[in-house]
């Protein structure tokens, strides 16, 4: 991680699991981080739960991802402060549950704009970033299993994650069109798709955490993957790095 030292690293949706973990890691390891959040004042409770030289690596800026307007008057200040995005890691996502073929379509709609578009507009911003400075930044996409296989529910019950596989399937095309995107305008930017299975977030019911018992990752294990590809030398990139807990069930 030493290339990275005193370098920027925006974290998406750094207000709770992933997003938070990966956010204290990276300070952990001397990054400055900027970290986006809709509960802005989430991340400043973490901010001040960090010793106390290491506080001003932490910048927090509310950012709703799923909407054009805020996620570049985030960027704005971003450039204005720092100078420049030198990793993105796309971690912000949600989801509804009921069924594709009976729900309110602005929910899909919603989770649609923030697991899809929500990476768009913050890539675009961060690339455009890196590109502009010559500098061979990486941009790590947080995916899912459900974006390799179809997993609707909890077998036997009525399937209710609706639109959530489709956007991650989509995470996982958008990682390869990024791939090639990235190398045919002339860069060295590396991207990475990170597909964890179960993850102990607020995203996750606490029926079906109870079902799955020890069989259930952290957070600090998935940011512990993104700060593995992080450190890879700059002939190296990891496309795709599946995570699962032992004897995960899907």
């Amino acid at each position: 991680m030493e290339r990275w030292q005193n370098k920027v690293a925006v974290v998406t949706g750094a207000s709770s699991g992933i997003g938070a973990a990966v956010a204290k890691d990276l300070v952990a390891a001397g990054v400055k981080v900027v970290a986006l959040a809709r509960r802005k004042h989430r991340v400043e409770e973490i901010i001040a739960s960090l010793p106390q030289e290491r506080q001003s690596l932490l910048t927090a800026i509310e950012c709703d991802v799923s909407n054009l307007d805020s996620v570049n008057k985030a960027f704005d200040e971003i450039i204005a402060k720092f100078g420049g995005v030198d990793i993105l890691i796309n971690n912000a996502g949600c989801s509804q549950h009921g069924q594709l073929a009976t729900m309110d379509t602005q929910l899909i709609q919603n989770v649609l704009q923030t697991n899809v578009m929500g990476i768009i507009y913050c890539t675009q911003r961060a690339f455009k970033s890196m590109k502009e400075r010559n500098f061979d930044g990486h941009v790590v996409l947080i995916n899912s299993i459900c974006g390799h296989k179809v997993i609707a529910g909890v077998p036997g019950s009525v399937p209710v994650t609706n639109i959530y596989s489709a956007t991650k399937y989509a995470v996982t095309a958008i990682t390869e069109i990024y791939r090639q995107e990235f190398t045919g305008l002339g860069t060295k930017v590396k991207v990475t798709s990170i597909s964890p299975g179960a993850v102990n977030t607020e995203i996750m019911g606490d029926n079906l955490k109870q079902m799955l018992g020890e069989r259930i990752l952290s957070p600090h294990d998935i940011s512990d993957a993104i700060l593995y590809t992080l450190s890879t030398p700059p002939n190296v990139q990891i496309h795709e790095m599946t995570i699962k807990p032992v004897g995960e069930m899907f």
